[in-house]
């Protein structure tokens, strides 16, 4: 069986090419993708910070709830959610801890974040500040200088400071001048570090008390025991005592990197699919003439098994160092957008790469099987007959897969809200639902528009005419090629479409929140700063908030906001107001929660504080800005950064170490940092769908070798030929961009209209016409030269 499967491979190489082509594509791009999502879930910060102390010891770093799932069985369900900032610790764990046995030594370990800049307002950096004792639990060791005093400041080497230098110094309780004393001989990936002198660590990070201890000669064990706690660590998990903001944060890059492997893992397998299955078609005759001469079914699906597996195990061996290269370029672009953090590094694992291989193979088996069981399953006569004329294709099995693919996507897309966080992912898989349809019920609808559309070609010369014939009589063929490129225009606008219109959306919501400022000041204030400005402005504290949802915690952007004189930014507050005091949630989150002014909704802020505040008001302009406001000086309490990035005021406002801009500047950089990975996706999807389309072509048109020569034999001159040729393409590129956009446009109006109520075929309209264009110019060069290059190596004889 593997030397008739060789010799097959042998005599339709073109064939067996482009099948090659798909699978080094699927394992390429799938492997890749799934790479980058195990890199992301197998990240993990490195434990050397404290790798001088046995145990670590921390506050509890999570916000947990429990509910009662079954209240006749008692079953409990509990969810929790990472806080931002980091509790302190009772100042008597101290004393508890250092009474332990054996225990040599306890280091508290105050962690905040700081921010330094020159004394002409320059930013340095933002490093996580400690005081000087901290430095012993790594241990951290100066190159230059000597350790801080009061007034003064140890740095780690990636600043570029000296000893000597002066710096401004700006935490939640202030900014300070400080000197540079020394500098550490050591940095780390993960953060940078300063360090003042322990006895002003209190007052310069507003702490009261220490984030973590780190105890030396103490089991955790007994540890635990004398302060019945659970939040003492070891090992590699001593990391989890750290501040959690100085900790990388992959939640974010997590589920970018998922959608990346659902979007190509989709359009991979539907590629696969199809070109194996067209690969496979060409071979019925063969197959039907095995079986006239005596083969038997089990004997073909072994020949075609072996064939199959020969091709994407061939794939494999060229597809898996690609897939590398895939994940560190796609890395490489997401770090320089700063969606992962810029130590994330790509871990190759065999394991996963093995199951990229093994997904590619399985689909490529099951298209192969599904591609020729009817050739093999019936009569050998019947299926020589079908051979030459198309028969039946299993209406009823691709009905019936058309209608739930098409249901689904219509539940999503009227019943899931697309205004929310998950709105993009929701499109996406209803494209992907529609495309199934479409692919189940290609044949129906490329043999519709295909007939009227080759009719009208049939007006245009003897060419025309043949083009016309051909496509209404190889409706398989035809609809082989129209769906990659409808898959190509379906995949990529709505998600092209859709963050542009959501892009848009967020521009237009900061012109209308900020039409009546004049200037927005940026960088690092204290409150205690802030508060000493006189006139018209809104400061703006940058934090995360965690919500009770009935049952469920869930974390939100926030904003701590402290407002002078009058409110000078407009959030659209649909019912309420905010003047100061409790709590505002926007209309998307108002409304998933049933909450209403005056209702009382409880709150967790980033250090585990727990408080209940009543919702004053209720805004629509959230987009780019945040889905709750709290009062500024409860959040810069309650937040280990506590510090204003932000103030838009009117008139002439002077504010003391802040670069001051127009109102609208800052709104379009955060829009285009957004863009950035949506830009990146497209940028995969786009180039690999073209690759699959242009292979698809030539698999095509390397199966009518035969085809042509007749057309030879038959007088038809190769002009002739070309021209029929340019026809067929120019109507399969038609047939397939009004399927793309038929998807495209119901996906893009569903979420447009539960956007902003407003219904929009098009968005971006000059995007959307380069896109068209570009995919139809690819598919007619696809559909045309190679054709004319077998046309050139065929002979009428």
């Amino acid at each position: 069986m593997i030397r008739l499967a060789l010799a097959g491979l042998r005599s339709r190489l073109p064939a067996f090419l482009g099948t090659f082509v798909a699978a080094t594509l699927a394992v390429a791009l799938i492997g890749g993708a799934a790479l980058l999502l195990f890199s992301v879930l197998t990240a993990s910060p490195t434990t050397h910070r404290f790798d001088a102390a046995d145990v670590m010891v921390s506050g509890d770093r999570v916000v947990s709830l429990t509910t009662v799932k079954d209240k006749g069985k008692g079953k409990q369900k509990t969810k929790t959610e990472r806080l931002a900032g980091a509790p302190t610790l009772p100042p008597d764990w101290i004393a508890k801890t250092a009474a332990i046995g054996r225990v040599t030594g306890v280091v508290p370990d105050y962690s905040f974040p700081a921010s330094l800049t020159a004394m002409d307002g320059t930013p340095i950096g933002s490093p996580v500040g400690h005081g000087w004792a901290s430095a012993g639990l790594m241990p951290f060791t100066l190159q230059t200088g000597a350790a801080p005093k009061s007034g003064q400041i140890v740095v780690d080497p990636s600043f570029g400071l000296q000893t000597g230098d002066h710096v401004r110094v700006v935490t939640r309780t202030g900014v300070r001048e400080m000197t540079v004393s020394g500098v550490v001989a050591q940095r780390l990936a993960e953060q940078t570090a300063a360090f003042v002198a322990d006895a002003e660590v209190a007052t310069v990070s507003g702490l009261s008390g220490p984030t973590a201890l780190g105890v030396q000669g103490a089991s955790a064990e007994a540890v635990k025991e004398a302060l019945g706690v659970t939040t003492v660590y070891t090992g590699a998990d001593k990391v989890h005592a750290d501040l959690p903001g100085a900790l990388p944060d992959y939640i974010g890059a997590i589920s970018i990197f998922g959608f990346v492997i659902g979007i190509t893992a989709f359009a991979t397998v539907f590629v696969l699919t199809g070109t194996v299955a067209l690969a496979v078609r060409q071979r019925l005759r063969e197959l039907a003439l095995l079986r006239a001469t005596g083969a038997t079914p089990r004997q073909l699906w072994r020949l075609l098994s072996a064939e199959t597996l020969l091709v994407t195990a061939a794939a494999a061996i060229v597809g898996a160092p690609l897939s590398v290269i895939v994940a560190e370029v796609i890395a490489a672009r997401f770090r320089e957008l700063g969606a992962v953090p810029q130590q994330f590094a790509v871990s190759v694992n065999v394991g996963v790469l093995l199951a990229a291989t093994a997904l590619t193979v399985l689909v490529a088996q099951l298209s192969a099987r599904l591609a020729a069981r009817r050739a093999i399953r019936i009569a050998p006569a019947q299926a020589l007959q079908e051979t030459v004329v198309e028969g039946r294709i299993g209406w009823v099995l691709r009905t019936l897969i058309a209608l739930l693919s098409a249901t689904g996507a219509a539940v999503i897309l009227a019943v899931v809200p697309l205004d929310g966080p998950f709105g993009m992912g929701m499109t996406f898989i209803s494209s992907a639902l529609l495309l199934s349809a479409l692919g189940a019920a290609g044949p129906l609808l490329v043999g519709l528009l295909g007939g009227a559309l080759s009719r009208i070609a049939g007006m245009t010369g003897i060419a025309g005419w043949l083009a016309g014939a051909f496509t209404r009589a190889e409706n398989r063929r035809v609809t082989s090629v129209a769906v990659p490129l409808a898959l190509m225009v379906a995949i990529n606008a709505p998600m092209m479409l859709n963050s542009a219109l959501s892009a848009d959306l967020a521009a237009e919501q900061e012109r209308a929140r900020s039409a009546a400022a004049t200037s927005v000041a940026t960088g690092v204030l204290p409150m205690s700063s802030v508060q000493r400005l006189t006139g018209d402005y809104t400061a703006m504290m940058p934090t995360r908030l965690i919500v009770d949802e009935g049952g469920k915690p869930e974390d939100y952007s926030a904003y701590g906001v402290q407002l002078g004189g009058e409110p000078v930014l407009d959030l659209g507050f649909t019912s309420g107001q905010w003047r100061g005091g409790g709590l505002a949630a926007s209309a998307y989150l108002a409304r998933a929660n049933g909450w209403h002014v005056g209702d009382t909704v409880k709150v967790w802020l980033p250090d585990g504080y727990t408080t209940e505040l009543p919702v004053t008001g209720v805004f629509e302009r959230s987009r780019g800005f945040g889905d709750l406001i709290a009062p500024a000086e409860l959040v810069a309490a309650h937040d280990p950064r506590g510090v204003v990035t932000a103030i838009a005021f009117r008139g002439d406002l002077k504010v003391p170490g802040m670069r001051v801009s127009a109102a609208h500047a800052q709104a379009a950089n955060d829009a285009d940092e957004r863009q950035g990975a949506w830009e990146v996706m497209i940028a995969v999807s786009l180039g690999f769908t073209a690759i699959a389309v242009v292979n698809t072509f030539v698999v095509a048109a390397a199966a009518r070798r035969g085809q042509l020569a007749q057309l030879r034999l038959l007088g038809a001159t190769p002009r002739q030929i070309r021209r029929m040729t340019a026809r067929e393409a120019l109507l399969a590129v038609t047939v397939g961009l009004l399927l793309g956009v038929a998807v495209t446009t119901i996906v893009v109006a569903a979420f447009s209209t539960a956007q902003d109520g407003t219904l929009r075929l098009v968005v971006d309209p000059a995007a959307y016409g380069r896109l068209l264009l570009c995919v139809g110019l690819l598919g007619i060069l696809a559909g045309t030269v190679p054709a004319w290059l077998v046309l050139r190596s065929v002979r009428p004889v």
